[in-house]
């Protein structure tokens, strides 16, 4: 297998997974009986699919996460990963504790806090393994 294949099926990865996402998302909320808001979301999948590729073509960053050949760019890129999982944890413990403090169960941002906290053990646990 030659490296510029397995480069390309790479490069397309992340383009085909929105896409995708977006037609769960439009079968999903069609069957929940809004087709409306599914057509809107497979759209906005499509269309950041869609650009993912262009500018793919045009600029060297979103080439390199495409990728993931470039090894600066795929620490970037774990980096802002990292990031953003740990504002969204963030908003998910806010977001319970609002919840708990109107009297309410915290549901589902406690459930999902909890999820957030078992795969950070979970990770820690296999790369400790791994090395």
């Amino acid at each position: 297998m030659s490296s510029s294949g397995k480069t390309n099926r790479m490069f397309w990865l992340t383009p085909a997974f929105g896409a995708a996402a977006g037609v769960v998302f439009l079968a999903s909320s069609w069957l929940g009986g809004h087709p409306g808001l599914g057509i809107v979301s497979f759209g906005i999948m499509a269309m950041f699919s869609a650009v993912l590729v262009l500018a793919g073509q045009r600029s060297e960053t979103v080439r390199g996460l495409l990728d993931r050949r470039d090894e600066r760019l795929s620490a970037i890129d774990l980096r802002a990963t990292a990031a953003s999982g740990l504002v969204l944890i963030l908003v998910v413990i806010g977001a319970a504790v609002a919840e708990l403090a109107r009297g309410h169960s915290g549901a589902p941002y406690t459930w999902l806090g909890a999820v957030a906290g078992l795969a950070y053990l979970a990770a820690i646990a296999v790369q400790r393994i791994k090395g």
